[in-house]
């Protein structure tokens, strides 16, 4: 966490381009206290409109002058014209200091960030831990809402719901399965949908599934197809695909059946690392090309998975070509971790979501909407992919937001693990992050 941080508390962060807002500063500590009602000159910087030493005839710099409260703390009024990032300097008791301001548009104006996993993996198929503890291991690591996204299974996701139900909290956990069906090797996301598409078609691939529950409670899933009948769609829907010369009709048409069906859940298709280096890469070049010129799913991942640079490499540069044709579709980071502790991969992506609110539906209507920034977590400086705007603004969430969201979600995530591993002694803790993490929101987000 910046060193600034430590010391200084600004609130809010985030405020609406254009509105006047009353900003407080305060000291954290009395090392870092001005001394009450000394005068100091507060210093405001836009970052995109260059220096004043150097651009003197841009309005790039303002000074308040400010009287220290009786704790040391300032509070002036500003208003931040235009969406971008501002610069509050000042004079402390140890130097200068330098906190950070963001403005946005009226469009995410109520929306908050959102961190989260549309693709994790138990040990109920090819991961190491209980969905639940993966869960629990997650929220300590600062995230807000994911789905356990097992093999050809959508029960573990209902086991880790089902682990934390009736406790007040802040943390989502949403149905999910990754889709395996027969007749592609492609790999999809069914994110948040209300019942398995795996479990859509008669199949003996997952012994382990057969009696669990197939859909999230009080939804009811369509009648299950005989591998006839789904052979018989698939075939009809492949005859209807125009494709071009060379590429898997059967293939291609199961996934578009499976991004139909997803949607059909009200769950969101994810269209999943075709760059993994499976023997080779998982999914042939003009598979993928056919892939984005129809574009089936809702959404790509775009990072997820692996730490070698070919990976996550190659499909951020496949969207930023996409985007340069034309081609603009939603995208998610996920890690696809298979091991939720000592693993280097285990927080290799993740998505931010831009969105009113942590729930189901609310996220999957701003990921279609294209709300969201991948976060690279391949090394220790965290970057992000997407659209230039939500970037620029997610770069200031983590520097200046996310330590401090993150402090909270470790102790939560702590408490989580000992309350799954059935110590019921801790609910009344758990619950008391529930309050604090929707006040951190109202305290730094002025919407």
């Amino acid at each position: 966490m910046l060193t600034a941080l430590h010391n200084y508390d600004v609130f809010p962060k985030v405020l609406r381009a254009g509105v006047e807002t009353e900003i407080t500063i305060e000291p954290l500590g009395r090392h870092a206290a001005l001394t009450p009602g000394s005068l100091c000159q507060v210093e405001l910087l836009p970052t995109e409109e260059g220096s004043p030493v150097y651009y003197p005839e841009r309005p790039n710099h303002t000074l308040y002058p400010v009287t220290a409260g009786s704790r040391g703390e300032l509070r002036l009024r500003c208003l931040l014209p235009s969406e971008q990032e501002y610069y509050l300097r000042f004079e402390g008791p140890k130097g200068r200091v330098q906190l950070s301001l963001y403005a946005v548009k009226e469009d995410l104006a109520g929306r908050y960030p959102f961190m989260g996993d549309l693709h994790v993996h138990s040990f109920r198929s090819d991961g190491k831990e209980a969905p639940e503890i993966v869960a629990a291991n997650y929220r300590k690591f600062g995230y807000d809402f994911m789905a356990i996204t097992d093999h050809r299974r959508y029960y573990p996701s209902l086991e880790a719901i089902r682990a934390f139900a009736g406790v007040d909290s802040d943390f989502l956990l949403t149905p999910g399965e990754e889709v395996h069906l027969p007749g592609t090797d492609v790999h999809i996301i069914n994110f948040g949908g209300d019942y398995s598409i795996n479990a859509l078609v008669e199949r003996d691939d997952t012994p382990d599934a057969q009696g669990q529950p197939r859909a999230r409670q009080g939804a009811v899933p369509p009648p299950v197809l005989s591998r006839e009948e789904y052979d018989r769609q698939v075939a009809a829907l492949a005859e209807e695909l125009a494709l071009p010369e060379g590429v898997e009709k059967i293939s291609f048409a199961v996934c578009e059946w499976a991004f139909r069906q997803i949607r059909q859940a009200n769950g969101l298709g994810v269209f999943c690392h075709p760059y993994w280096i499976s023997d080779v890469y998982q999914v042939p070049e003009s598979f993928v090309e056919c892939m984005m010129e129809r574009r089936p799913f809702d959404a790509f991942e775009v990072l997820g998975g692996e730490l070698y640079f070919e990976q996550n490499g190659f499909q951020a540069i496949r969207y930023y070509e996409d985007m340069a044709k034309g081609r603009v579709y939603p995208i998610v980071g996920s890690t696809d971790s298979h091991g939720s502790v000592n693993n280097p991969a285990g927080t290799v992506a993740r998505t931010l979501v831009f969105s009113p609110e942590n729930t189901r539906e609310a996220l999957i209507g701003s990921i279609r909407d294209r709300y969201t920034a991948a976060v690279d977590g391949m090394d220790t400086k965290l970057r992000l992919v997407g659209e230039s705007r939500l970037v620029r603004y997610g770069n200031f969430l983590l520097k200046h937001y996310f330590p401090l969201h993150d402090d909270l979600c470790h102790e939560e995530g702590r408490l989580m693990k000992e309350y799954a591993c059935g110590n019921r002694e801790v609910r009344e803790a758990l619950e008391q992050r529930a309050p604090r993490m929707r006040a951190l929101r109202r305290k730094y987000f002025a919407f």
